[in-house]
């Protein structure tokens, strides 16, 4: 696979354009009437486009190209920006107030700058690549380590067992998950669906866990970094102690499942 888009902008450039795609999505939200499927594909909801349109034109006004959930890559040679416009459609359409907006700018193979804004709290997350990550301007510091029997772990789909952890949350939104992780709420995040998440679903938390100091890898050992749309990935995210002990857990558990991605 051949990266392409070059960073000429400083990351910290990105974030200007990353906001106001996600003002746009909120804006797109706010005045959305239709909350019901498309019937074009599974999972699919009419305010997932609303927001995709809105935030994919912000996006292109800045001078970026968009991999998004809804709408495909668009060719060129500019960084890409990868978006989720609504991460945690089925949250959203139920009712339950924790679903996200997630973009993340990649260029040359490398994830530059991240916001992900919570539509549920108003809080929003920045980061960009070695310039550290931040909710609502204030910067996330390096948190507390714990024990795998002390944390409180994050999962998609269905553990395969029990973990030896103190307890676990099925919140439905990854790039949320990911952040409650980088900013202390979670002690973990493990994807253990069977078809495994597009890189919009996770790159966003996954620049903000990396800026404050969580670890984030495949459960496969694969480049999570990828512009494919078909594409994907098993994030696993953790501080850098307890990573072990998640890894080795998730790895204990989905051994004998052969239809893992």
């Amino acid at each position: 696979m051949g990266w392409s888009g070059s960073l000429a902008p400083m990351p910290r450039d990105f974030l200007d354009v990353l906001n106001a795609a996600a003002d746009a999505a909120v804006e797109a939200l706010a005045g959305c009437t239709d909350w019901g499927p498309t019937g074009r594909k599974p999972g699919q909801y009419g305010f997932d486009l609303a927001a995709d349109e809105a935030a994919t034109a912000a996006l292109r006004d800045g001078g970026l190209r968009v991999l998004s959930e809804e709408s495909g890559l668009e060719a060129g040679d500019k960084p890409v920006a990868v978006l989720d416009p609504v991460d945690g459609s089925t949250n959203a359409s139920r009712g339950i107030r924790y679903f996200a907006t997630s973009i993340c700018v990649v260029g040359g193979g490398v994830p530059a700058a991240a916001v992900v804004h919570d539509h549920g709290s108003g809080e929003r997350f920045e980061a960009v690549n070695g310039g550290g990550a931040y909710r609502d301007g204030t910067r996330l510091a390096r948190r507390e380590e714990r024990s795998l029997r002390s944390a409180v772990v994050a999962v998609n789909g269905q553990a395969p067992g029990q973990g030896g952890w103190a307890q676990v949350r099925t919140l439905g939104a990854a790039a949320l998950e990911l952040c409650g992780v980088a900013d202390g709420r979670l002690d973990a995040y493990i994807d253990f669906s069977a078809s495994g998440l597009g890189s919009w679903d996770y790159l966003g938390g996954l620049l903000v866990c990396r800026e404050a100091g969580v670890d984030v890898v495949d459960g496969a050992g694969r480049d999570l970094v990828t512009i494919e749309h078909a594409a994907r990935r098993a994030p696993v995210a953790a501080t850098p102690q307890l990573l072990k002990d998640i890894l080795d857990t998730y790895v204990r558990l989905t051994s004998t499942d052969a239809n893992r991605c």
